[in-house]
């Protein structure tokens, strides 16, 4: 407590038990010892760094067993739950009057607040909430709030000193490296996100590698890994019997090379240890469950988010459908508001007794992001190396009958029942219609998605994507806009509201404003709106789409064209006004390659 400098200091070979505060608290303490230890049927955080302040310390080889939010209640935690499951959950728990702590209320076996320790072959079992959560806060706060020390410590900036050998299971959430507290220790189930800087009192300096080493996780009712940040690399991972294997968020998205990657690693849906089956489901199935309460919930190894994530070099093991539950190796959030990105992509990838892929149809219990938003539909996968079984860089799209990607056709796509998905050949990347200075976010559809707006579109940004209703933030302008777009929740309009946009191909129509398109492509916009921007964004340098828009005369860029042919054949962004409609041809100046908005193109048309 308060020792500053404990070099050569330790906790070693301890039991720790029955207690009904803490097993192990560092405070305002560095470079301590804490190895051997175990933990048994504790109340809150158990192996907890209290302020944030706390650096150098090494946690090694100690076991924490049921970790409890309290002595005889279930916790009332703050996380995302799907919709059907019948547990006490929501921001109230975090005042409640029997705990230390808001966060005590989601109780996590390790409690993180700093990155700048060691954590290495550390388990956590049984957990009421979490396992490993790293909850960051901007500075240290409690008894270091407001000081020097704390100013110039950025725990969010900070890289991860050294992650390696944990191994978390049958918790809720295992590892937890998201939900962020505030100054007065509250937090939400989404935050501000960790990104190691060399120099992290400077937001621009360069951006480093935080890496997750070696990491074993099973038996959890909701999911083994969630993560939010930037250049999060995950190195092999093991990773089994889980509701969802692992998701991740990004944190600011178009800044860096990625957000996170998935290297070296293994998944497995269910394996030969069938658990304790308890509830009449259960007993049924011949195994536990992840959800009991909802025994069809679908299965996942690995669920796309939104932005840029890569998987390599990884085993799907052991996804296949039964009479219970639908599975899938891959697949999206459900049901995410966020817009994911066609530069997410699988390379080197095998499937063993695994469906590769499953787009579960809205079920509104299965979700924990149900806000009314359409981005889900855009679901991309980009399979670089053929993995899926549609050849080098082609790209797994959402086919439901239903929810069918405009990208998607019988010349180019096969289409995969089971997967609910297609399979297709081509460059794809993203379209958005939008109106000037408050057209509905990009990648998305009716109020749905991020309100950020392409490089080069239309004046102002897109309403804010919101995590609730009244949540959103704000969009961001473009350069040479006219400002940000008003906050929102899931995407609802800052403005009033706009005519819808109506897009259709090939017989069929989609009422969205955002998705995915293929290159080469021809597209009908209709709508009444005075004017639109076209995008374009993640296509390849020199990929095309052409668009009718019946009533629309003028484009505010491009070369014009005395003929639709001529228009066809052109090499570069061209327009062409025939008797009814204007036709622009738009041409990709190139992909940011990020994932987020940025190396895109775009023309403004209007009446």
């Amino acid at each position: 407590h308060l020792i500053g400098d404990a070099q050569g200091q330790y906790i070693k070979n301890s039991a720790i038990h029955d207690t009904y505060s803490r097993c192990v608290t560092v405070h305002g303490t560095n470079d301590l010892h804490i190895e051997n230890n175990v933990t048994y049927n504790n109340i809150g955080h158990c192996f907890f760094l209290e302020d944030a302040v706390e650096h150098g310390n090494q946690f090694v080889h100690n076991l924490g067993i049921l970790t409890k939010c309290h002595p005889d209640a279930p916790c009332v935690a703050t996380n995302l739950a799907a919709a059907g499951e019948n547990r006490p959950a929501g921001r109230n728990g975090q005042n409640a009057k029997d705990i230390l702590i808001p966060s005590d209320n989601t109780a996590a076996t390790f409690w993180i607040t700093n990155p700048d320790n060691v954590y290495r072959d550390n388990v956590a079992a049984g957990s009421d909430s979490n396992g490993f959560w790293m909850s960051l806060p901007e500075h240290p706060t409690g008894k270091f709030e407001g000081t020097e020390i704390s100013a110039k410590t950025w725990p969010r900036r900070t890289p991860f000193r050294e992650f390696k050998g944990n191994v978390a299971h049958s918790n809720y959430d295992s590892f937890m490296f998201d939900r962020n507290v505030g100054p007065d220790g509250h937090f939400g189930v989404t935050g501000s996100s960790q990104t190691g800087h060399e120099n992290p009192a400077d937001a621009n300096s360069k951006a480093v590698e935080s890496v997750f080493e070696d990491l074993t996780s099973y038996k959890n009712r909701n999911g083994a890994i969630w993560g939010r940040g930037e250049m999060h690399v995950f190195r092999n991972v093991k990773l089994a019997d889980n509701a969802n294997g692992f998701t991740h968020a990004s944190g600011e998205f178009g800044r860096y090379a990625f957000t996170s990657k998935v290297v070296d690693s293994l998944f497995v849906g269910e394996t030969e240890n069938v658990g304790n089956p308890r509830t009449d489901a259960e007993k049924a199935y011949g195994r536990s469950l992840p959800k009991p309460e909802i025994p069809d919930y679908p299965i996942h190894g690995y669920e796309y988010y939104d932005y840029r994530h890569d998987v390599e070099n990884t085993t799907f093991r052991n996804f296949e459908d039964n009479a219970t539950r639908k599975s899938g190796a891959m697949t999206y959030l459900l049901y995410t508001s966020f817009g994911v990105s066609s530069n997410n992509s699988v390379e080197h990838v095998k499937f063993v007794n695994a469906k590769p892929v499953y787009f579960p149809p809205m079920e509104r219990k299965w979700g924990n992001d149900n806000g009314g938003s359409t981005a889900y539909k855009t679901a991309v996968i980009r399979d670089k190396d053929g993995s899926f079984g549609g050849g080098p860089n082609s790209y797994v799209l959402i086919n439901d009958g239903v929810n069918d990607s405009i990208a998607a056709d019988a010349e180019a796509c096969e289409i995969k029942p089971t997967w609910i998905a297609a399979v297709c050949r081509g460059d794809v990347g993203r379209l958005n219609v939008g109106g000037p200075g408050g057209g509905r976010g990009a990648f998305a559809g009716p109020g749905g998605g991020r309100g950020i707006a392409p490089a080069g579109a239309a004046p102002g940004a897109g309403p804010g994507g919101g995590r609730g209703p009244g949540g959103g933030q704000g969009g961001a302008a473009v350069a040479g806009g006219a400002g940000a777009g008003g906050r929102g929740g899931f995407g609802r309009a800052g403005g009033p509201a706009q005519p819808p946009v109506v897009l259709s191909r090939n017989g069929k129509e989609y009422n969205v404003t955002g998705t995915n398109v293929r290159a080469g492509t021809e597209i009908k916009v209709t709508t009444e709106r005075p004017s639109v921007s076209l995008s374009l964004n993640e296509l390849d340098a020199g990929s095309w789409v052409i668009f009718e828009l019946p009533g629309f005369t003028t484009a505010a860029s491009g070369a014009p064209q005395d003929s639709l042919d001529a228009l066809r054949k052109a090499s570069a962004t061209s327009y062409y006004k025939d008797k009814d409609a204007l036709w622009v041809k738009v041409v990709s100046s190139g992909d940011s390659g990020t994932g987020a908005p940025g190396g895109g193109t775009s023309v403004q048309v209007s009446r």
